[in-house]
């Protein structure tokens, strides 16, 4: 007998191909004896498997209408059905929890869901609704998660759209939004994505990392933690600089744990992702023009209104247009100590941005004033790089020093230099000091922060 949400006769069905998952591997049986807990990975694969299964039998459209307790009601029988099918051994409490998440995901965002909740996984790439891509470890993977159709991949993505008040169709065919967890969205959709919609979902994780954890994944080494973290508590203006997944955010996340409780910090970002732990933290987003090209506010509307709400420091998720003037007026009037990260290659390139950027702006100013605000209101640079082994490390930390002739003078502190490639693929390398002590080193001692004896010693192994 077919449920009130059930494909009727007519109604087109795919059988469901449900072959092991290849990025998720499924073991031949489970032990009847087993908990679930004990076999996340073969869990996790037969949700994915019993998805594929339901989105075949369901009518998607009438299911945005339901409660929980009708969907459970539904699919209940097809979920013993399945499950003895697939020769699972599962108890009760354990066929009740699948039956429950498996509801929780038709509720959610659909085939997706599990891998939103698998913590391994950084990025999701949906290509049209046929493949979806997911990077793990800093390596890109293919799934076997496939939605139905086009109108099921468009339905999940109005639900991701519309819960913050946005909207994506042919007039408006790209957006950036967010989610409940604090990952990342940005959407594509016809007739801009020739093939069908493209989703690039960046995930962040739940816990935000420390500088201490990033040196437990091997991206930079103790030394280099006692500078930043000086730094930042000297007020010393940094910018992040590094390539598209390079770890930019997740480092000026760690870096902001730093700063002192006391202190009142504003964010500024286009989709707001920061994971700030301070109690005095006010967060700011942009937002796109309306329907009839309305109501638009940018990062400099938001910079200028920023400085009226009496910040300590104003951290930016990224500068990328005209707002770097503004930034640099702050950082040059009271705001020592904010942070931002920007789109470059090395620490000079990044100079060369942010000059660009000002130029945006349309200020009559010179080049040479331009470089002299930089190079009075940045004072380190970080410059991130994702390997090709899919590593993540802090390859430079260089000090703006000020200006020679008509030079932003740079000096490296810490760098990263690559001995071999393994047959692999892994790059090893070494972290190494300069030699060069930070010029702000006096000062910061007399606020009583004080660097280890061996600390720029190029000797000396990190």
């Amino acid at each position: 007998m077919l449920g009130r949400f059930t494909k009727g006769p007519g109604e087109p069905r795919i059988e469901p191909k449900l072959e092991p998952i290849a990025v998720l591997p499924v073991a031949p049986a489970l032990s009847p004896a087993a908990d679930i807990e004990a076999h996340g990975d073969d869990f996790l694969t037969l949700k994915v498997e019993l998805h594929r299964h339901l989105i075949d039998r369901f009518n998607l459209a009438a299911l945005e209408t339901a409660s929980k307790d009708e969907i459970l009601n539904e699919i209940r029988p097809i979920v013993r059905e399945f499950v003895r099918g697939r020769n699972v051994p599962l108890n009760a409490r354990e066929l009740d929890r699948l039956t429950s998440e498996t509801a929780d995901e038709m509720l959610g965002l659909g085939p997706i869901e599990p891998l939103l909740k698998d913590d391994s996984i950084t990025d999701i790439l949906i290509n049209t609704h046929k493949r979806v891509f997911i990077e793990r470890r800093g390596m890109i993977e293919e799934t076997a998660i496939r939605f139905r159709d086009e109108a099921h991949l468009l339905r999940v993505i109005n639900k991701i759209v519309s819960a913050i008040g946005r909207r994506v169709d042919e007039s408006a065919p790209m957006v950036d939004a967010r989610l409940d967890d604090g990952s990342r969205v940005n959407i594509a959709v016809r007739p801009i994505s020739v093939d069908g919609p493209l989703v690039s979902i960046r995930k962040f994780s739940k816990n935000p990392y420390s500088l201490e954890r990033l040196m437990a994944f091997n991206s930079i080494r103790q030394p280099m933690i006692d500078l930043l973290r000086i730094a930042v508590q000297a007020r010393k203006s940094i910018l992040v600089s590094g390539g598209t997944g390079s770890g930019k955010t997740t480092l000026l996340n760690a870096l902001s744990s730093y700063i002192p409780a006391k202190e009142r910090l504003i964010t500024i970002e286009d989709a707001a992702e920061l994971q700030l732990q301070q109690p005095h933290v006010g967060r700011l987003e942009t937002r796109p023009p309306n329907v009839e090209g309305k109501g638009e506010v940018r990062q400099r509307e938001l910079l200028k209104n920023a400085l009226r709400m009496r910040p300590d420091r104003i951290i930016v998720g990224e500068v990328r247009g005209e707002e770097a003037f503004d930034m640099l007026q702050a950082m040059n009037t009271g705001h020592e100590g904010s942070m931002t990260t920007i789109h470059a290659n090395t620490p000079r390139d990044a100079i060369s941005r942010l000059e660009q950027m000002v130029g945006m702006a349309g200020m009559p100013m010179t080049h040479e004033s331009i470089r002299a605000q930089i190079a009075s209101a940045i004072d380190i640079i970080v410059q991130t790089q994702r390997l090709a082994d899919g590593g993540r490390r802090v390859v430079s930390i260089s000090e703006l020093t000020g200006m020679e002739g008509n030079v932003v003078q740079l000096q490296e502190i810490y760098n990263f230099v690559r001995r071999e490639v393994t047959p692999e693929g892994k790059i090893i390398g070494d972290f190494r000091a300069t030699g060069i002590r930070p010029r702000f080193a006096p000062e910061a001692a007399t606020l009583g922060h004080h660097f280890a004896k061996d600390a720029f010693n190029p000797q000396a192994a990190l």
